[in-house]
């Protein structure tokens, strides 16, 4: 489908973003700001949401665990609603939803009101993130014009996770409820600005219907998922209740595939996976996510529980890596254009590594711009490659109907990745618990922990070389369009 906001045909330098385009595209972000920020904004906040909801350490952890519950187990569901509902439509419904939920978490007096407000923002991220991400590539024509459109939508991503930690250091100082509300007048004037700029989509005509058991097996498999990895660490991972989880996970999962072959209008369709490229951009996806939650998180603790660094004073040693990828945001689309995804989602990966192998370093008394910047600013570096090319490369090639889907099972990919090895670091760190706790004990219990954070990313590295067969990027030609499977491309060496 040609986008009604370009021309695919034109040249590239002759065409002009005109101030709608622009809007859209702001639009979309600020939708992708909120996000990242929402999910950063709550962690500094939790002591005091503690202390003044008189809240115990579990019910604590249920703030942060309902938002990846309805955020990771929704995503599949939500991507495809967006392509079969239309994408205009889906996203201004989730976002109103958002602003509401956002408004009613700083209202409530009561944990269970204040997890169930998380839950529903979850909820409505899982319909916003595929459904604004098949926006933009159904608005952009792929190639350059995507690929610049995707480098500045995915760094208001890791704008919105900086921000969101400093900000929430200077608004708990007056009250976390402040940390709560602040999305909601942003999610409001995005959605009224989306109302007028957003490009009206229409409800794919052809399809064969609903996949309602696909729906209902595919949610039901993904909430039971997250639900049963981000409760290990606290019912043991060789329990009798977790492992029947799993099992459960597994039936499901095995059960979802069958239908999803036989449906006349699934879900997913199991051939977009027949991609190299796709299957490499998901995995890559679960190994870069999930290790930065999981050095994020240990870092944390590091910082303010063993240096004894305020809320303020943690966010701003994060911040350097935050302010790389803002500063990239309008290179990577250029460079992605001249080298390709694979080669920067290797190249990402590698300095990723490299930045967690530094961290190792670190003692009780780290000097900041010898030990802790130059991980910081090797990790930003990395983000600043790998997110918008793992984004780029598994949505090219992909029919404009089926963008929603592929968006879904990509964020879907991200929040998974992230709840699992969370829960994998923190069931780590909890084995190596000294029985007496000193300083330095401590320290040495974090350290296998980042060694998992570290393996995650060399396998992220191993999974994308996989992918480097030739010196030179190849560009794919479409030869043939099936009607049940993806395009047929013919890579051609430039």
């Amino acid at each position: 489908m040609t986008s009604p906001l370009t021309n695919p045909a034109a040249p590239v330098s002759a065409v002009r973003w005109t101030p709608r385009l622009w809007g859209t595209l702001l639009v979309l972000c600020a939708a992708m700001f909120l996000d990242a920020l929402d999910v950063s904004m709550v962690g500094v906040a939790l002591p005091s949401i503690g202390s003044d909801l008189d809240l115990s350490t579990s019910t604590l952890q249920w703030i942060v665990s309902g938002y990846i519950l309805g955020y990771g187990g929704l995503l599949l569901l939500g991507g495809r609603t967006a392509d079969l509902l239309g994408r205009r439509q889906v996203f201004l419904v989730a976002l109103g939803v958002f602003a509401l939920a956002s408004l009613l978490g700083g209202l409530v007096d009561s944990g269970p009101l204040l997890i169930a407000s998380r839950f529903v923002k979850g909820l409505s991220a899982a319909f916003t993130a595929p459904a604004g991400l098949s926006i933009i590539t159904t608005t952009f024509a792929e190639g350059p014009l995507r690929n610049r459109a995707l480098s500045i939508y995915t760094t208001c991503a890791a704008t919105g996770f900086s921000m969101g930690l400093v900000l929430s250091g200077l608004l708990t100082e007056a009250s976390w409820r402040l940390t709560m509300l602040l999305p909601a007048p942003i999610a409001l004037i995005a959605l009224l600005a989306g109302w007028k700029l957003l490009p009206r989509s229409e409800r794919e005509k052809d399809h064969n219907g609903y996949d309602i058991p696909g729906a209902v097996l595919g949610t039901a498999s993904m909430l039971l998922l997250v639900f049963t990895v981000v409760q290990a660490p606290h019912a043991g991972w060789a329990s009798a209740r977790t492992l029947l989880s799993f099992l459960a996970v597994a039936v499901l999962l095995t059960v979802f595939v069958l239908v999803e072959r036989r449906s006349p209008g699934p879900l997913i369709r199991l051939g977009v996976l027949r991609s190299g490229s796709q299957i490499r951009a998901q995995l890559g996806a679960v190994a870069f996510f999930g290790s930065y939650v999981g050095f994020q998180f240990l870092t944390t603790l590091y910082m303010q529980s063993l240096l004894g660094w305020s809320a303020l004073h943690t966010a701003l040693a994060f911040l350097p890596a935050g302010a790389l990828v803002a500063v990239s945001s309008t290179k990577v689309g250029s460079i992605v254009d001249r080298f390709g995804t694979q080669r920067l989602i290797a190249a990402g990966f590698a300095l990723m590594v490299l930045g967690y192998a530094l961290f190792l370093r670190v003692d009780l008394d780290p000097v900041y711009a010898a030990v802790v910047l130059p991980s910081m600013l090797l990790i930003g570096a990395a983000c600043a490659l790998v997110f918008p090319s793992l984004n780029i490369q598994a949505t090219n090639g992909v029919e404009d109907h089926e963008q929603g889907m592929v968006s879904g099972l990509l964020n879907t990919s991200v929040q998974v990745g992230g709840a699992i090895f969370l829960a994998v670091v923190t069931a780590v760190v909890t084995a190596h618990a000294p029985e007496h706790a000193t300083a330095q004990n401590v320290l040495d219990s974090y350290r296998p922990g980042f060694l998992v954070v570290t393996g995650v990313a060399v396998a992220g590295l191993l999974i994308t070389l996989t992918g480097l067969r030739t010196r030179r990027p190849a560009r794919s030609v479409v030869v043939a369009k099936s009607t049940s499977l993806e395009a047929d491309r013919v890579p051609v060496r430039d």
